[in-house]
């Protein structure tokens, strides 16, 4: 009751400032929490582990492929340019993190793979970073987590339909 007590005064507050703006006021609740939430994860793997989120997203696209991928691949996981990715592995190899060798059937192209300190670091972050989204989501209920886990699956479908990338 005290969640639909709060939803309808955030819900009073704009339908003056947007109006009848429904899209645009969805759009805009969509990147607050977005952006709060990824400046709080920021925030704690610089406070906790001295290290930045994108180095905790390679070390991710990493643990998940762990025979190694291809720098052009992992950039493409990650959606960012070449030149981002290369800094960042250079950096991660600098400490350990992560091994690059070049491919065996073009040498040209590199294969970076987690090292066993990368791993083992990676899951020291994955704990922390599990507690900390969880405590995010704490307050929100179970039912309310799945609805709207449900109609955020809409919205990337109807997103989809129109024909433009799913990134």
């Amino acid at each position: 009751m005290e969640t639909l007590i709060l939803t309808d005064r955030i819900r009073e507050k704009h339908d003056g400032a947007l109006g009848g703006r429904m899209d645009i006021k969805v759009l805009l609740r969509l990147l607050s929490c977005s952006m709060t939430i990824e400046k709080r994860l920021r925030r704690r793997f610089i406070e906790q582990f001295d290290t930045t989120l994108p180095r905790f997203d390679v070390l991710a696209a990493l643990e998940r492929h762990h025979e190694g991928i291809t720098m052009g691949e992992l950039s493409r996981s990650l959606l960012v340019s070449n030149g981002n990715v290369t800094a960042l592995v250079r950096q991660l190899e600098a400490d350990g993190y992560v091994s690059s060798q070049p491919a065996p059937e073009d040498r040209r192209r590199y294969i970076v793979a987690l090292t066993p300190q990368g791993r083992a670091h990676f899951e020291e972050l994955a704990a922390a970073h599990h507690g900390w989204i969880a405590a995010m989501f704490d307050h929100v209920p179970d039912a309310q987590m799945a609805e709207l886990y449900d109609l955020l699956a809409v919205l990337k479908q109807s997103l989809g339909a129109e024909g433009e990338d799913n990134e």
